[in-house]
């Protein structure tokens, strides 16, 4: 894209008071326009395909599939979209699983509003967009020596299941909030424990908490 040329943004976040500040922010900018919104993941796989835009907004915790399952399917559909992905997490597991999984750049949503416009220029123009912190932290495990931690080992699903019952969610709580069955959240439990060799839900709260995988 030129330096001039317009950067059509689809934002997919289920909070309607995070897409309207989003709007609100990216207003100020002259060469930012807001192209599609969903709320949803599902939503968010078939609106941003009529968007026609650069670059997509996209939280990473969607009510109906996680912000990396459609990362994913965008990526597959459509290899050269930027896709900024937006969380209320800090940057941790989430931000490396995001860009392994094709995304151009990571934010957490407590990130000044100037910092987004920058990202979503620099993810436009071809680059990747990734703080100090991030950056130093891909740089260790890409080191010689690093050996892989247990919960690095975890799929998508199985990473979230994870941080949410060390988050203090009961597995109910869990399939509702994912729209997932008791029954899929439990065998996510089950596989991540096996994993993960602990033996209960208290060794996975106090393994996540020793690494920081939670607040």
């Amino acid at each position: 894209m030129t330096e001039k040329a317009t950067i059509r943004v689809f934002i997919a976040d289920d909070h309607a008071i995070v897409r309207e500040g989003l709007k609100q922010i990216l207003a100020d900018s002259r060469d930012i326009v807001v192209a599609g919104e969903a709320e949803n993941g599902l939503d968010a796989i078939k609106l941003f395909r009529k968007a026609k835009c650069h670059v997509m907004l996209l939280d990473i915790s969607m009510p109906d599939r996680s912000g990396i399952e459609v990362l994913k399917q965008v990526k597959k559909e459509h290899p050269e979209m930027a896709v900024l992905m937006l969380s209320m997490h800090r940057e941790d597991q989430y931000a490396i699983r995001s860009l392994k999984a094709g995304a151009a750049g990571y934010l957490t949503k407590q990130s000044a509003p100037r910092e987004l416009v920058d990202a979503i220029r620099q993810v436009a123009a071809g680059q990747k967009y990734v703080s100090a912190a991030l950056a130093q932290e891909l740089a260790s495990q890409l080191g010689e020596g690093h050996e892989a931690a247990p919960h690095e080992a975890l799929s998508d699903r199985e990473y979230q299941t994870l941080t949410m019952i060390a988050s203090g969610k009961t597995v109910s709580a869990i399939a509702e909030e994912l729209k997932l069955s008791v029954k899929t959240i439990s065998e996510y439990r089950a596989r991540l424990l096996v994993k993960m060799k602990l033996k209960n839900s208290a060794e996975l709260t106090h393994y996540a908490i020793k690494n920081q995988l939670i607040e």
